[in-house]
């Protein structure tokens, strides 16, 4: 079973690189498409396509190192520990181990497959929020994304529908493997030490496991690799009122504290909903009345590019924010590969 697990972390791994190494390529050549980021479901505030991107590939590259960690738990040798006290017989565990480090019970290997399971359960969470964002970006309210007819079906009764099948399976698979850690656990919860018959349950779950985040990892790469970006539907998707929050940062280069920067934005936000026009169709009179801070040079803040640029921080949706992941991400890859 451990060289089993240790040969199938090796196939998972190569699965997970093989689509994170997709994303970010994807992300380099669409860097320049600017599409909504949200929050609680609602238009928040401009960010890059490939910021989007790269969110989920440096959550799936922790997947990564933590199945790697995994493997280390697994490559251990056994031979001579027994049920329980270990083997009277005279053998040379040093030599046979070959620099492996041997265990004093056969228990501890249902504790790493539990292991495997949380990690199991974690990267199909990871992997089942991005096909949820998928699904609704490929939706006619959103029509961000083309599916793929290859990772498509349509409708057995209305013919004008092309369906997500892929991103929903991946997401009811991710329901599949925590059924099977929860269970398996159950197992584990109430038995005395040592080996215990109960243990047998074991295979499924592990098998299961395997081939079902072997295939969601192969899903979701081909997914990713073949979808289209629908760039002028994104971009005509940000509005004026997604830079609220820039206006509360113009306020706050002017000196203004930002939780009076953000309450005097928000003024300005009801007035133009008051007046049933978009915000950045405030004249210089509406916005002085929110505040005298306000000057000729707010007109500045419409522009959804220069919004973006301004998060240059490490990990900012700015493009050299986003260039410095990217070239993060390879670099780790590459060292992935070594």
């Amino acid at each position: 079973m451990r060289l089993w697990m240790r040969d199938a972390i090796t196939t998972l791994t190569e699965n997970s690189l093989q689509l994170i190494s997709t994303m970010v390529e994807r992300a380099s050549v669409e860097i320049e498409v600017l599409f909504p980021g949200y929050t609680h479901m609602q238009r928040a505030q401009p960010i890059r396509w490939s910021h989007w991107i790269l969110s989920h590939s440096v959550a799936l590259s922790r997947d990564v190192d933590r199945l790697l960690e995994i493997k280390k738990r697994v490559n251990v040798l056994p031979l001579g520990s027994g049920a329980i006290a270990g083997t009277p017989l005279d053998i040379d565990r040093e030599l046979l181990r070959k620099g492996q480090v041997s265990l004093s019970l056969k228990l501890c290997f249902f504790f790493v497959l539990v292991e495997f399971l949380f990690w199991a359960s974690l990267c199909l969470t990871h992997l089942s929020k991005m096909a949820e964002d998928l699904m609704l970006y490929s939706t006619k309210e959103f029509s961000f994304v083309t599916l793929s007819d290859a990772y498509s079906t349509g409708s057995s009764l209305m013919p004008q529908k092309k369906n997500a099948d892929s991103l929903e399976l991946i997401r009811s698979k991710a329901g599949r493997v925590f059924g099977r850690c929860a269970g398996f656990m159950m197992t584990l919860k109430g038995l005395p030490s040592t080996y215990n018959k109960d243990l047998q349950e074991d295979k499924e779950a592990m098998f299961e496991c395997f081939d079902t985040v072997q295939a969601v990892l192969q899903v979701t790469t081909g997914v990713m690799s073949t979808l289209k970006i629908n760039q002028n539907v994104m971009e005509a998707a940000l509005s004026p009122d997604m830079l609220a929050t820039d206006l509360a940062y113009y306020l706050v280069r002017k000196g203004v504290p930002f939780r009076e920067a953000h309450g005097l934005s928000g003024k300005a936000v009801f007035k133009a909903e008051s007046k049933n026009i978009a915000l950045n169709q405030l004249t210089a009179e509406d916005l002085s009345d929110v505040s005298p801070l306000f000057g000729s040079d707010v007109s500045s803040v419409w522009d959804y590019s220069s919004s973006v640029e301004q998060y240059s921080a490490p990990g900012g949706t700015a493009k050299t924010s986003v260039v410095a992941q990217v070239e993060h991400l390879r670099n780790w890859l590459r060292k992935q590969a070594q």
